[in-house]
């Protein structure tokens, strides 16, 4: 039943791809077709060669580069799913370059799609500008919830009015040049029935409408999977020069202390393994069984969701989960999972126990040797794999800060140290003490703000706020009397009491030095806190930090004064040139990336989008092979080890970001490009000199 809806539902993809296809359409080529209008610079100089259109920017305004106008003011791309812009940096520093496609009354905002592309020194890149947010587009439009990414009848732009290009530089502090060297159309979207399109998940949790190479039909299809791999995986079982931790066993043998540790070798940063080897962190987060869906509410989408009392009925449960999405008001809610369900299917009875086992073995073979942040606590435990730690607890928020995830907690409330000893005590069994733990993350992507932020959300607390009261005291101790704050800060306050009592935000210039000084002093709670907790507990293990993805380098500063490690997330195309704060001299670890494409029936690609599987395994390549080259890189965990749900998480996420589908099958073009940089991942760094 399920190959015959299979089948049919691809022959009307191949109609209608067929009824849709284009050719691409070339807008502009050095020396050959051009549909391009006027050219017009800002903040630029520009120069037409042979070899493509040279773009010098300034940095007086904030998006400088050149609008590249339509010929006969506007362009008809609506046969086509996207704008590509191949790019050249010239210069010798990276830059990232923005394309921006517009309707009329475009503004930044409305009417217009914009996609970029970071550049190494002197390297080659493509910009693409999708129209719709997946290939496949509705022929009518049809409310569907819970999902990041899904089809769509129309999208944000009508590529049926396209009135122009700009490409941009984003609030550059430097000049910089590059080159468009082609500018193309091309991409077919699929056109699918509204009115047939529900229901549009398989019995595997996969897209019903479309096909694609490894895509799992039925059960026969799981066993022969798990016969090629069991094959692949015994021709392919790890580096050969890896010991059992996977640490470097034919490199220099250094300090043994029977824990992981840093040391910075030969002026470029290391970890260091129980056994006193070289090791550098080549690892996967989530790696774990499940992948809940919500249900509640669109149960209609599910072509299968088994009876009760079958035993796939235990994969039934329930959320409550949703800082952000449809969830967030509508929770508690009814999830179902896929991933498991697959599964049992595939392993029978014992599936967790093979699935377990298969993953140790699957690590080792794509040469990665570090299970990382949000993984199963079972898996690691079987030692097979070093790993690391993952804590996090709750505690009494600023409440006047604000954040993606939350507010910041309020470290001068005693019970932040009792959150973080009681979390940190919790973690007995987790990896305190163990020696194939390599260290602990303490929170994730927090909302550290500029380098004033939590200071100014301190004074627009409650007066009742422990963290105002800590700021207003020292303030009273540098001025003494509250006439002497308000001759410097530009204020009325009448005393000290009344500014207590107050919740306005201070001129941020005139306040700048006292809102830095108790913003570093918030920093330095913070990570002293946690440090000297964590240490008390696992006084040999490392200290990882909290995972930065939004921060400044106030905040980074006072991370590398009291962290092992910096652990940030860097959803980026290249790490090659980062680095930390100058004034830091300490190792640091990529906690989070990842690519994904559309090519196999998903509906998002996660942060950073890719053509195709093989796109997304080139840039896999090139990421960690720019971290191996970096002196203060210690290692690289991509997020994640499978697919989300194609009906996405509690907060919507659906992303195409798995080694493994939801069926659990490997992406073979990912684990490729895992082994050839793993590998050879000691010798290449030793050969880069991790310049």
């Amino acid at each position: 039943m399920n190959r015959m809806i299979t089948a049919t539902a691809l022959c009307l993809v191949l109609i209608a791809f067929s009824a849709y296809a284009a050719e691409p359409r070339v807008l502009y080529e050095p020396g050959g077709t051009s549909a391009l209008g006027r050219l017009e610079p800002s903040d630029a100089t520009i120069r037409q060669t042979g070899d493509g259109i040279d773009i010098h920017t300034g940095h007086s305004q904030p998006w400088p580069g050149l609008t590249l106008r339509a010929k006969d003011d506007r362009w008809d791309l609506s046969a086509y799913l996207y704008v590509q812009v191949d790019v050249e940096n010239l210069g010798d520093r990276a830059v990232t370059v923005h394309v921006r496609v517009d309707n009329p009354g475009a503004d930044g905002r409305d009417h217009c799609l914009t996609e970029q592309a970071r550049l190494a020194p002197h390297a080659k890149g493509t910009v693409t500008v999708r129209f719709h947010a997946t290939p496949w587009v509705l022929s009518e439009p049809l409310e569907l919830i819970g999902m990041r990414g899904f089809p769509q009848a129309r999208g944000k732009l009508d590529p049926a009015n396209v009135v122009g290009l700009v490409i941009f530089v984003n609030r550059p502090t430097e000049d910089h040049a590059f080159r468009i060297r082609r500018i193309i159309a091309d991409g077919s979207a699929v056109v699918l029935d509204a009115k047939t399109f529900i229901p549009f998940i398989d019995r595997h949790g996969q897209f019903i409408h479309v096909d694609w190479p490894g895509k799992v039909h039925d059960e026969a299809d799981l066993a022969a999977n798990a016969k090629a791999e069991q094959a692949d995986l015994r021709a392919h079982p790890q580096p050969q020069d890896w010991n059992r931790y996977g640490g470097w066993a034919q490199g220099p043998k250094l300090e043994a202390t029977g824990f992981f540790r840093v040391e910075k070798h030969q002026g470029t940063w290391w970890l260091v393994d129980p056994e006193g080897r070289l090791f550098w962190s080549h690892g996967i987060d989530c790696v774990h069984e499940h992948a809940a869906t919500p249900i509640s509410d669109r149960e209609h989408y599910f072509q299968w969701l088994p009876e009760e009392d079958t035993p796939f009925a235990a994969f039934y449960g329930r959320g409550s989960w949703a800082p952000h999405g449809y969830y967030t008001d509508h929770s508690p809610y009814r999830t179902f999972d896929f991933a498991r369900t697959n599964l049992l299917r595939k392993y029978g009875p014992d599936w967790f126990e093979r699935f377990a086992d298969v993953t140790h073995r699957r690590l080792r073979s794509w040469g990665m040797n570090t299970i990382g942040n949000w993984s199963s606590n079972t898996i690691a435990a079987l030692r097979r794999t070093p790993y690391v730690g993952t804590i996090s607890f709750s505690a009494p928020t600023i409440e006047g800060s604000t954040g993606y995830w939350g507010k910041f907690f309020d470290v001068f409330d005693p019970a932040f140290r009792e959150a973080a000893r009681q979390a940190i005590r919790g973690a007995a069994d987790r990896g305190i003490g163990d020696p194939w733990c390599i260290g602990f993350f303490v929170h994730n992507e927090l909302a550290w703000g500029d380098d004033t932020s939590l200071a100014i959300a301190a004074l627009k607390s409650p007066s009742d706020q422990p963290a105002k009261r800590v700021f207003i005291d020292d303030l009273k101790k540098k001025y003494t009397t509250i006439d002497a704050l308000n001759e410097t800060w530009g204020t009325d306050h009448a005393s000290w009491e009344q500014m207590l009592q107050s919740t306005d935000e201070p001129d941020k210039g005139k306040a700048a030095e006292d809102l830095g000084a108790f913003y570093t002093r918030i920093a330095e709670t913070y990570f002293e806190t946690i440090r000297d907790e964590l240490k008390q507990a696992a006084p040999r293990q490392l200290y990882m930090g909290c995972r930065f993805a939004w921060v400044n380098d106030r905040a980074a500063r006072v991370a590398g004064r009291y962290c092992d490690v910096i652990g940030y997330n860097r959803y980026d195309y290249s790490v090659a040139d980062f680095r930390p704060p100058a004034g830091i001299d300490k190792p640091v670890i990529i906690g989070e990336f990842h690519f994904g494409a559309l090519d196999r029936g998903m509906f998002h690609t996660g942060l950073r989008p890719t053509r195709d599987q093989n796109d997304r395994a080139a840039k896999y390549k090139d990421y960690v092979r720019g971290a191996l080259r970096n002196p203060c890189i210690v290692g690289t965990h991509w997020f994640q080890y499978k697919d989300q749900a194609t009906t996405g998480r509690g907060d919507g996420e659906n992303y195409q970001i798995g080694f493994v589908d939801t069926c659990d099958t490997p992406y073979p073009e990912t684990i490729a490009a895992a082994r050839e940089v793993g590998y050879d991942m000691y010798a290449y760094r030793l050969r880069a000199g991790a310049r």
